[in-house]
């Protein structure tokens, strides 16, 4: 095959066609007929480019390029997404669905209703939390929904909420399981190859927006238990005194830390002394710690998997529950040891976790039953194997959409890179978008809201990220907004996973209205109002780049996700209409004004006070000078692109060490000349910070703007938070009013 790429033989024409109809046919089982005829119009498009409208007409593909092009080369079918998919995605997936035969998955959802199940709510705050729980182990909101939903969503309808509402929780939340690290949906994967980063990186950048997430939809759960007058299921037992449970939570959380530290030094001791039997000792000591917690386990009653149609007298004890099943976190252990400590690849990662998993589920039934003394060892080895031979097909089986999606995708991407409609609509959005940056993140979320009414997630990351991640990192070049390829890369995926949430092709919502009996599109519409928040922060953190984690020290990073944390929350109340009370009109409106000045301060701060002084090109020296080291000079250029097409951009430069400005500017590597008072460069040193930056020779300078010194942004945040106080008073006022009101009739 590669001694042939671009003369392809008969053979390959009858195996390519052949393979394409017979991947299109499985796309239309697998998934549906929306992808499948989507990749259709692709390739009639491929082969039809004369005859199209003038904008997007090309020369048009015969069936020797498509089959060259499409099968036998890595730019369709067989490329990027389908290699990263079978080099570790399905690990992540058989990984997952071990797990979860194991009993990991009924394990979370009964520990998080056992701690959370008493409260307003309480079945779908459990519900909310046990998704995020399986949402760390599986990277399938549609295999979150199944696996988790048919418990909560039964015991949700019980306590007040309506099928459509307990659908809705429940989608919302197991769709957030795919932007819940370490083990992300299968674009996140994609995201490395796309973007060029270690997945380690990947995982830190998408953590805080998916913890702020979640904990936004247990506060918009408890609104909507305000809102229904709704209570919790009666306790197991009562509790301790507040600061007696504070105390115990800061002693398991010193006693989380000390083992952590523990294991770390101790790692980093025993590798160097015994560097050949390292792998050896280290599965002695896990096996250690898996053995003593499964004997703290058997000490308990099994955890059964309950009917969720019973009815709830009680909530299972927290102790006990906890205690029956900790072994289950090990495998997780593993996994974000591989990926975070060591920084294994995410393959071997999910490997060695894969392998521990397939340990664990050979060992904990015979040992179990050793530990318990109640015999049946023979009985529980056969069970051992079955619960792995069962796992291990539904790894398989889950695999299959995930597999085929990609391909197919594969089909689309291939597409635009052979005819180069991506250009032409680049520039159909740029047009529409007249230049802004705001109209056109717009556009690219319409467009993957659009694509996600047929697409699966991981196929409309792909064609999305594929058609206008690099539109907007240009057109935010151009807006003086500069944009990290991974803000772009996680918006998008952000509103991929939207996919499985919107009306009329949600599939994760009609998973879940098959469970709760209701209408599927209303759970689909209620679900996507729930997933509002998961739909802001995207906006935020492309303006806002803290919040991905990036150039943000330790203590920053906390105070963001404090602010942010808090921001998001008056978000949520604001869409849900209810705070401490039933919003009015312009208390809704006082709240998204709130939550925006917090989310970004910086945007009222430059109009008090402006961020850079603007500068005579012709004087650019002396800007360099004044500009302190290590702050950053921003020019506004024009010249030419790589197509000879004019363009004009700003470029940041980073000022360093230098005795002139002159000398400064040239070890970011800029010369310039000066004809008649208008600035060109000269001349761009190879491989320097400008030539990173995208300055070329003989571009125009339009504009030097110098940094200069302002107050805090945060400043901003006083005014926000009198606000704040403001609303807080006027509806608990309202509240006291209604409540004397009741008590007087």
């Amino acid at each position: 095959m590669a001694g042939r790429v671009g003369a392809p033989i008969l053979q390959d024409f009858v195996v390519a066609v052949i393979g394409l109809m017979l991947l299109l046919e499985a796309t239309r089982r697998a998934l549906g007929p929306a992808l499948m005829i989507v990749a259709s119009v692709f390739l009639v498009y491929t082969v039809l480019g004369p005859n199209m409208p003038s904008i997007i007409a090309h020369k048009g593909n015969s069936l020797s390029e498509i089959v060259n092009h499409q099968w036998i080369t890595t730019e369709g079918v067989f490329g990027i997404a389908l290699g990263v998919s079978t080099s570790f995605v399905f690990l992540f997936v058989l990984f997952g669905s071990l797990l979860d035969r194991a009993g990991a998955g009924n394990y979370f959802i009964q520990v998080a209703f056992s701690l959370m199940g008493h409260m307003k709510g309480g079945p779908a705050k459990a519900a909310v939390v046990s998704s995020a729980m399986t949402g760390l182990i599986s990277g399938s909101s549609i295999a979150n929904v199944v696996t988790t939903g048919t418990f909560t969503i039964p015991l949700m309808k019980k306590v007040g909420f309506s099928s459509e509402k307990a659908g809705a929780v429940e989608v919302a939340s197991s769709v957030n399981g795919q932007i819940m690290p370490p083990v992300m949906g299968a674009a996140a994967f994609l995201m490395v190859e796309y973007v060029g980063i270690p997945y380690f990186d990947v995982v830190k950048h998408a953590f805080l927006p998916a913890v702020i997430s979640y904990i936004a939809l247990v506060y918009i759960v408890h609104l909507e238990a305000l809102k229904a007058g709704m209570e919790g299921l009666p306790r197991a037992y009562t509790p301790k005194p507040i600061v007696q449970r504070l105390i115990g939570i800061a002693f398991a959380i010193a006693v989380i830390c000390a083992l952590s530290f523990a294991v770390y030094y101790g790692m980093g001791w025993i590798r160097p002394a015994f560097p050949q039997s390292a792998g050896y000792i280290i599965f002695g000591f896990l096996s250690l710690v898996y053995v003593g917690l499964l004997y703290v386990s058997s000490k308990e009653e099994p955890l059964e998997l309950d009917d969720p149609n019973a009815p709830v007298t009680k909530l299972p004890l927290p102790g006990p529950t906890i205690r029956s099943g900790l072994h289950f976190i090990l495998p997780v252990v593993v996994l974000v040891w591989a990926l975070m400590v060591d920084r294994l690849s995410p393959g071997l990662s999910a490997f060695w976790a894969t392998a521990y998993m397939v340990f664990i589920l050979l060992t904990q039934r015979p040992l179990m039953a050793l530990m318990r003394g109640r015999g049946g060892l023979g009985t529980a080895i056969k069970q051992g194997g079955a619960d792995l031979i069962d796992g291990l097909e539904t790894g398989a089986r889950n695999m299959i959409g995930i597999g085929i999606a990609t391909a197919t995708a594969g089909i689309i991407v291939g597409a635009v890179s052979q005819t180069g409609v991506g250009s032409a609509l680049a520039d159909v959005v740029e047009v529409l978008s007249g230049g802004n940056i705001l109209a056109i993140l717009f556009l690219t979320a319409i467009l993957s809201l659009i694509l996600g009414m047929g697409l699966p997630t991981t196929a409309n990351y792909i064609v999305v990220s594929a058609l206008l991640a690099p539109v907007i990192v240009t057109l935010g070049q151009q807006n003086g907004l500069i944009v990290p390829l991974i803000a772009v890369h996680l918006f998008v995926f952000y509103f991929g996973i939207m996919a499985d949430v919107t009306p009329p092709v949600g599939l994760a919502s009609f998973a879940a209205a098959a469970v709760s009996g209701g209408d599927p599109i209303k759970t689909g519409v209620i679900a996507f109002f729930y997933s509002l928040r998961t739909a802001a922060l995207p906006f935020l953190f492309i303006f806002n780049t803290e919040l991905l984690l990036i150039d943000v020290t330790w203590g920053q990073g906390v105070f963001v996700f404090i602010i942010a944390t808090i921001a998001m929350l008056l978000f949520a109340a604001a869409t849900q209409g209810w705070f401490l009370a039933k919003n009015r009109f312009y208390e809704t409106v006082a709240l998204l004004l709130i939550a925006f000045t917090l989310f970004r301060p910086g945007f009222w701060m430059d109009m008090v006070s402006a961020p850079y002084s603007e500068e005579n090109p012709t004087e650019i020296a002396a800007a360099a000078m004044a500009t302190p080291l290590g702050e950053d000079l921003r020019l506004r250029v024009s010249g030419l692109n790589d197509l000879g097409d004019p363009i004009e951009f700003v470029a940041v430069v980073p000022i360093t060490e230098g005795a002139t400005g002159e000398e400064r500017l040239e070890n970011a590597g800029l010369l310039f000349r000066d004809e008649g008072g208008i600035l060109f460069i000269d001349d761009v040193t190879y491989g320097s910070a400008a030539e990173t930056a995208g300055l070329g020779w003989d571009q125009e300078v339009l504009r030097v703007l110098r940094p200069v010194s302002q107050p805090s942004k945060y400043l901003m945040f006083l005014p926000a938070l009198l606000l704040l106080a403001l609303v807080v008073f006027v509806q608990r006022g309202r509240n006291a009013r209604i409540t004397r009101r009741t008590a007087a009739a």
